[in-house]
C-alpha cells in the first residue's frame, strides 16, 4: 500500500508558507497566524490554534468573521488533500454555538464527507481546546476551477 505523505508533503509546505505570511494574502496571513497542524491525512486536516489579539471584536470574543476566514481555508486544505486541485465554494454555512475569548486555545477539524464528481463537501468543526465545547460548525460545498455556473439571463 503506498504511503500517504509523500503526496501531502506539497500540499502541507504551501498550508504552512500560507500560515507563515511568506505566500498569500494579508486576511489569510491575519486569519491564520498562530495555527499549528497536527494532523493531516487524504479528507481530514486537524489543526490548534490560539486566537489572536488582532481577531477580536470588541466585547473580546473570537469575531465571527476572523472565524469564517479560518474555517474557509482549513475546509479548502481538507478538500486540496483529497483532489490535488483547486476548487471554489459555492456554499458555505456557519453555525455559530458558543462565543471563544482572545488567547484561548481551539482545536479546527475538517472532515470531506463526499465527492459528487465536480462538487465535494467538507465539514469543519471549532471546538475548546480541552473541554470539546462546540464553537461553531460550518458545511462547504466546493467545485473543481473547471466547474461553470449557467450565466443568468438578463431579461
Amino acid at each position: 500500500m503506498a504511503d500517504d505523505k509523500p503526496t501531502l508533503e506539497p500540499l502541507l509546505e504551501w498550508f504552512e508558507a500560507l500560515i507563515e505570511g511568506t505566500i498569500g494574502q494579508e486576511l489569510e496571513t491575519r486569519a491564520l497566524q498562530g495555527l499549528i497542524i497536527t494532523k493531516a491525512e487524504k479528507g481530514f486536516i486537524r489543526t490548534e490554534f490560539t486566537i489572536p489579539s488582532l481577531a477580536a471584536d470588541v466585547d473580546g470574543n473570537w469575531h465571527g468573521g476572523a472565524i469564517a476566514t479560518l474555517m474557509d481555508i482549513v475546509g479548502a486544505i481538507a478538500i486540496y488533500s483529497v483532489l490535488d486541485h483547486p476548487a471554489k465554494s459555492v456554499d458555505f454555512s456557519i453555525s455559530y454555538y458558543s462565543t471563544a475569548k482572545i488567547e484561548k486555545e481551539v482545536e479546527i477539524n475538517a472532515k470531506v464527507l463526499g465527492n459528487k464528481g465536480k462538487l465535494i463537501q467538507v465539514m469543519i468543526e471549532v471546538r475548546r481546546k480541552g473541554n470539546g465545547d462546540l464553537i461553531a460548525l460550518a458545511k462547504q460545498w466546493m467545485a473543481l476551477n473547471d466547474f461553470t455556473v449557467p450565466t443568468v439571463s438578463k431579461l
